[in-house]
């Protein structure tokens, strides 16, 4: 199931429940961004009961770019999603940004997607009414940025990946990477903690896709996001700081990646 952006938009501007923050709700520098334990995820068919983690675990420390690969239908979209808190685990424990997802209300979880969390899909899902700089916009002024912030900053992260030029520009008049380096760009403008891009160069021509690829590195690393990067292209995932392969409701080490980055 595909979620848009449009799901995840924030409307109000208090801060998720402190009480289901880690010890003061401030991270500490041991404390890793992501840390899942026992996570199970269960849905209910025709068949019967399909059961798609088992058990997974997974921490990501602060700064680290890490991939997940996987076949089709393994359960990657669905575990950002839960990381997200765009979706609710059937058992397990969920800290991410040293908040427990799972126990956010609906409405203080799209508060909290909205200042920890930068998403990108693999379609861009840019609103074609709008130009390229609103469209950066949006997440500011769902916050409750005044008009004339949100879009100087939004020319200001336009400018970072490279469109200041295409600014006024519409979703039409862009090329399908530049409409990428857009969904970029918005979902980096409230400076979250971390970023979760699901699939984000997979709708790109192999050299498109490199050339994004780069970007969200270079942005990764110059403004210390925590990233994790669903993708089929193994030759990225060797680029990360880690990489790991969903199975079988599991996740496991992929010997291809480097042990670190510098």
């Amino acid at each position: 199931m595909t979620i848009s952006p449009s799901a995840v938009a924030a409307q109000a501007s208090r801060s998720p429940r402190d009480t289901e923050s880690r010890a003061s709700g401030t991270q500490t520098e041991q404390e890793p961004v992501i840390d899942v334990k026992g996570l199970r995820k269960s849905y209910v068919t025709a068949r019967g009961s399909l059961d798609l983690f088992q058990g997974l675990d997974l921490r990501v420390e602060a700064g680290e770019l890490v991939a997940i690969v996987g076949q089709s239908g393994a359960g990657k979209s669905t575990l950002l999603h839960i990381l997200g808190a765009l979706d609710a685990p059937s058992s397990g424990t969920v800290y991410c940004a040293s908040t427990n997802v799972a126990k956010l209300t609906s409405r203080e979880a799209a508060v909290f997607r909205n200042r920890e969390i930068g998403y990108v899909w693999q379609f861009h899902y840019l609103l074609p009414e709008f130009t390229a700089q609103e469209n950066v916009a949006m997440p500011l002024l769902a916050r409750g940025t005044r008009k004339q912030d949100a879009m100087a900053q939004a020319a200001n992260w336009l400018k970072e990946v490279g469109l200041e030029d295409r600014s006024d520009h519409r979703p039409g008049e862009l090329s399908g990477g530049e409409q990428q380096r857009v969904a970029l760009a918005r979902s980096l403008v409230n400076s979250p903690r971390l970023l979760l891009a699901d699939e984000p160069t997979g709708d790109l021509d192999g050299a498109t896709a490199s050339l994004v690829f780069e970007l969200i590195e270079g942005l990764h690393k110059s403004h210390r996001l925590t990233s994790i990067l669903v993708t089929h292209n193994l030759d990225l995932a060797a680029r990360c700081t880690r990489a790991l392969r969903l199975e079988n409701g599991q996740l496991k080490g992929l010997a291809t990646a480097p042990s670190n980055t510098n």
